[in-house]
């Protein structure tokens, strides 16, 4: 009788989770323990969760309806906690932590701290490393947020408060109330940017950062209110009014509304043609 029910509840999981609009987990594997009506269930051994394309792996998971209301009644409205080393699966990301909760309600996995995701990269592209405190992935959506975050591909990497990340498009936004710093590692001295915000393309190594930059190549600093930068040209063009780049040790100063500055070459040249951030190409899922 107990396994029978176990397995038309595990059926019903199946049928809702085949729905994109439902957030209902399935949770199986294991040994199950607990009250089949109300719960909570328990899973102990090689537990397996799943929703949509999201996949969670872990010894041991507890699933738990809100009081008062039957396992069935409250699909949509469950929790279910991941615990004793958490492997979080999707697509090309892998991520690990000790502890994972799972909201029915909100579409939410966090994944507590400390957290770290790995991305497989496409041919021709660096993996995307991510550590932080904590990691929010949706279910709705294809995104994670991380917390106190550093996320690295290939010789860049930005630490931020808040990192969100788009895994099919590979954009990563950083934010951060005092500031985000992206390195460029480099032989001859780190580039450093630092910036209110910083959105990055990770793929192809183009970003741009606002809320005031500074762009610092050894002893050349360049400011400015934003800035726009490919990786694979060298060049910045910092905007600013003015944007303004010094070398106090070889008395060098140049300003101007828009300033092209090669990371390769240590130069910078006033920018004359008329431009404007690409923000189109850095906008998150659903902003406009």
């Amino acid at each position: 009788m107990r396994r029978g029910i176990f397995l038309a509840v595990l059926a019903l999981g199946l049928v809702l989770s085949q729905d994109p609009a439902v957030r209902v987990i399935r949770v199986e594997g294991g040994r199950l323990s607990g009250d089949l009506r109300y719960g909570p269930w328990t899973f102990e051994g090689e537990v397996r969760g799943r929703v949509k394309d999201l996949e969670i792996l872990a010894p041991k998971a507890t699933l738990t309806a809100p009081k008062g209301r039957t396992m069935q009644e409250a699909q949509g409205e469950r929790e279910a906690r991941f615990e004793g080393g958490v492997v979080v699966r999707r697509g090309r990301v892998e991520a690990r932590g000790p502890v994972l909760v799972y909201s029915e309600r909100t579409g939410e996995g966090v994944l507590l701290g400390p957290a770290r995701m790995r991305q497989a990269p496409k041919e021709g592209e660096d993996p995307v490393e991510v550590e932080g405190g904590r990691m929010t992935f949706q279910v709705d959506t294809d995104t994670s947020t991380s917390e106190a975050a550093v996320l690295r591909s290939g010789n860049q990497e930005g630490r931020a408060g808040l990192v969100y990340y788009e895994e099919g498009r590979g954009l990563a936004v950083f934010t951060d109330p005092k500031e985000v710093v992206l390195l460029r590692k480099r032989r001859d001295g780190d580039l450093v940017i630092r910036a209110k915000e910083v959105r990055s393309l990770t793929g192809p190594k183009r970003l741009i950062a606002t809320g005031g930059v500074r762009l610092q190549d050894g002893d050349l600093v360049t400011t400015g209110e934003s800035l726009y930068y490919d990786d694979a040209k060298g060049e910045a063009i910092v905007l600013g009014r003015p944007a303004v780049s010094q070398n106090p040790k070889e008395g060098f100063r140049l300003s101007g509304a828009a300033l092209l500055h090669n990371v390769n070459r240590h130069q910078v040249r006033v920018y004359a043609q008329a431009f404007r951030l690409p923000l189109e190409e850095f906008r998150k899922l659903g902003e406009r």
